[in-house]
C-alpha cells in the first residue's frame, strides 16, 4: 500500500531512493495495521516477515557508500509523531511475550543481557523511519537517505535486528515444541544482571502462547 503522493511521476521505480522509501513506507503501513489488533492470531509471524523485509532495505543502506545530504544542517521536519499509542497497542497485543533478553553489542566482551520490549522497539523503529520519510515527502531525498542510513547504524538497525532475533526465537520455540523461557514480570527499567534474568525468568509452555499468537507446533 503506497502513498500515491510519495513519488513524483518522473522518478524511476528502479532508483535506489525510490526502492528504499517504498520499503520503509510499506513497513510503517503494515506494522501500523498489525498494531490495530484485528488479526492477533497472525501478529507474530507477520511481524517476523515485515522486520525481515525492512532489514533487507537496511542492509542496502549499510552497504551503500556514505550518503551526504545537500544541506549542512538538517532541516526541521516539524513535531515528532507521538508513538505512545502504537507502543501501547503492541504491548497489549504481545503481552505474553513482549519482554525478551537482548545483548546490545555482541563484540563487546562480558556484557550481560538486558531485558527489552518488542513493543518499545517497534515504536522506536517506526519513529526513526517516519522522520526520514518526512524529509523524503518534502523532496529532500538526500536528507532522507542520509537520515535512514545514519539511524540504521545508530539506532533502528540494531533495534530491528534484536527484534527479529526475538521474533525468530519465539516462532522456533513454538514450531519445535520447546518450552519458552519468558521474562515474566521483569521491569525493563531495572539494571539487571545475567544472573537476575536467569533467576527471575518464568517458564511459559509453548502451547500457552502458540494459540493466541497464531503459531502451532506439529500435531
Amino acid at each position: 500500500m503506497s502513498d500515491p503522493t510519495l513519488h513524483a511521476i518522473t522518478q524511476n521505480p528502479d532508483d535506489f531512493a525510490v526502492q528504499i522509501a517504498d520499503s520503509i513506507e510499506s513497513f510503517i503501513v503494515a506494522t501500523t495495521e498489525v498494531a490495530k489488533g484485528d488479526e492477533p492470531d497472525s501478529a507474530v509471524p507477520f511481524l517476523l516477515l515485515e522486520i525481515s523485509q525492512l532489514l533487507l532495505a537496511g542492509g542496502r543502506l549499510g552497504a551503500h557508500e556514505d550518503i551526504v545530504p545537500d544541506e549542512r544542517y538538517e532541516t526541521d521536519t516539524g513535531p515528532e509523531p507521538d508513538m505512545d499509542d502504537l507502543r501501547e497497542r503492541f504491548a497489549v497485543l504481545l503481552e505474553p511475550v513482549d519482554v525478551f533478553s537482548e545483548v546490545f553489542d555482541p563484540y563487546e566482551p562480558r556484557k550481560a543481557p538486558v531485558p527489552a520490549r518488542i513493543s518499545d522497539n517497534l515504536a522506536d523503529i517506526v519513529a526513526d523511519l517516519r522522520h526520514g520519510l518526512a524529509h523524503y515527502r518534502a523532496g529532500r531525498t538526500s536528507e532522507a537517505l542520509w537520515w535512514w542510513q545514519f539511524s540504521y547504524f545508530s539506532n533502528w538497525g540494531p533495534t530491528a535486528s534484536a527484534t527479529l532475533r526475538a521474533l525468530q526465537s519465539l516462532v522456533a520455540h513454538v514450531r519445535l515444541d520447546q518450552p519458552l523461557a519468558a521474562l515474566d514480570g521483569l521491569d525493563t527499567d531495572e539494571d539487571l544482571t545475567e544472573d537476575d534474568l536467569a533467576e527471575e525468568a518464568g517458564r511459559v509452555m509453548a502451547e500457552e502462547i502458540g494459540g493466541p499468537l497464531g503459531m502451532h507446533g506439529r500435531p
